[in-house]
């Protein structure tokens, strides 16, 4: 599986074509709703369109924003594609020029910006997860705990119920096997290890 990146940090990129402004805003997400909130902050009222796209894993959107179907928002969403990245939304804004660019001219334009604005950000990788969903007696949680650090693992839900804690575990994924089955020997086979579904890194 090829690596993907994220952004490190807002990043912008500006371009001017055939006399329109167009203005890349890239940002790294991680849910839905924090990309919508991240293109109300950054659009600009003023500009002739504030077009966008994201992808969040098997998630994504994108819109024209009054430009030609097709012509601006998907041409982001391939940008954002074609460098590798999830986790991240782009905003193009334009400010019309007065010459228009037809069809292919916009899908170059829009899709151009947004790929160079990528191309040019401060981007990290995605370390590629497994969540499990594990239990562990009372008896063995400071044992197993002392050891989740040296797989890179992190405790990302916990909960206790009368006989130990339930945790949620994100593992690298090349490291869940054999994180498994230390799991199981220091909880001399009595722990519960279920691994429950994979995602990017939040």
């Amino acid at each position: 599986m090829a690596t993907l990146y994220t952004l490190d940090s807002l990043a912008t990129h500006q371009e001017e074509v055939r006399k329109s402004r167009f203005v890349a805003i890239a940002a790294r997400v991680r849910t839905p709703d924090e990309a919508l909130r991240f293109f109300a902050a950054y659009a600009d009222p003023e500009a002739t369109h504030n077009c966008w796209a994201y992808r969040i894993a098997a998630e994504y959107r994108f819109n024209d924003d009054g430009e030609p179907g097709g012509t601006a928002g998907r041409p982001i969403l391939q940008a954002i594609d074609g460098q590798q990245c999830d986790q991240t939304a782009v905003l193009v804004l334009r400010w019309f020029g007065g010459i228009k660019l037809g069809t292919g001219g916009l899908i170059r334009a829009y899709g151009g910006v947004a790929a160079q604005c990528l191309r040019l950000a401060a981007r990290i990788s995605l370390v590629d997860e497994a969540f499990v969903d594990c239990h562990c007696p009372f008896a063995d949680m400071a044992l197993v705990q002392s050891r989740l650090p040296a797989y890179s693992a992190r405790i990302a839900g916990e909960t206790f119920d009368g006989d130990g804690v339930r945790w949620r575990l994100a593992v690298p994924r090349d490291q869940e096997p054999e994180l498994a089955r230390l799991f199981m020997n220091l909880t001399r086979g009595q722990g519960r290890w279920i691994v429950a579904e994979n995602r990017r890194k939040p």
